[in-house]
């Protein structure tokens, strides 16, 4: 003869586990300390890389054909450069917050991020041979696409929800019929 409880407990349907995100894990839950720790080490880790990108375009740029160009050439060039790389940073900045705005519009389920995480390990070796090929042959516009990088980047760092939060709390609310904690 069961008890009371146990015909309870097997009456109630089991509550929805909270989903792990790539690189939050469930601390998005709570949004407490842990959450904010996680993001500003992401943040700081992203920041790194970006230097470091930053780092490298500057060096391919300088040593690319820019040198065999005279001065005023050559001032003239930077200059476009330059001012070509802000655009890029402002045009990388308006991409990110726009495509942050459609995500946040239809966010994606934990399932659907799990399943695009999945998709983007598979790689093919020759690929990134040709990367490494085009990288060469760029070296010119390396300026321009680190600074579109650091506009997205920035812009994806600075959101206060990430789509995939929003994704994970409106399949956690549907799995157990309530709202979620803020």
């Amino acid at each position: 003869m069961a008890s009371r409880a146990s015909s309870e407990a097997a009456a109630s349907p089991a509550p929805a586990r909270i989903p792990e995100l790539p690189g939050l894990g469930t601390t998005w839950y709570r949004r407490g300390p842990r959450y904010w720790l996680r993001r500003t080490v992401n943040a700081l880790f992203l920041l790194t890389v970006l230097a470091f990108f930053c780092y490298i375009a500057l060096v391919l740029y300088s040593g690319a054909p820019r040198t065999y160009l005279p001065r005023g050439v050559r001032t003239g060039w930077d200059v476009t450069q330059a001012v070509a790389s802000c655009v890029t940073l402002v045009w990388g900045w308006t991409k990110q917050r726009r495509s942050h705005r459609e995500a946040l519009l239809a966010p994606p389920s934990p399932g659907r991020v799990a399943g695009a995480r999945r998709d983007g390990k598979r790689r093919v070796p020759g690929l990134v041979a040709l990367g490494r090929g085009l990288l060469l042959l760029a070296a010119p516009l390396m300026p321009m696409l680190a600074a579109w990088c650091v506009g997205w980047f920035l812009a994806l760092l600075t959101v206060r929800e990430y789509p995939t939060e929003v994704g994970a709390r409106r399949w956690l609310e549907a799995q157990t019929g309530r709202s979620g904690t803020s």
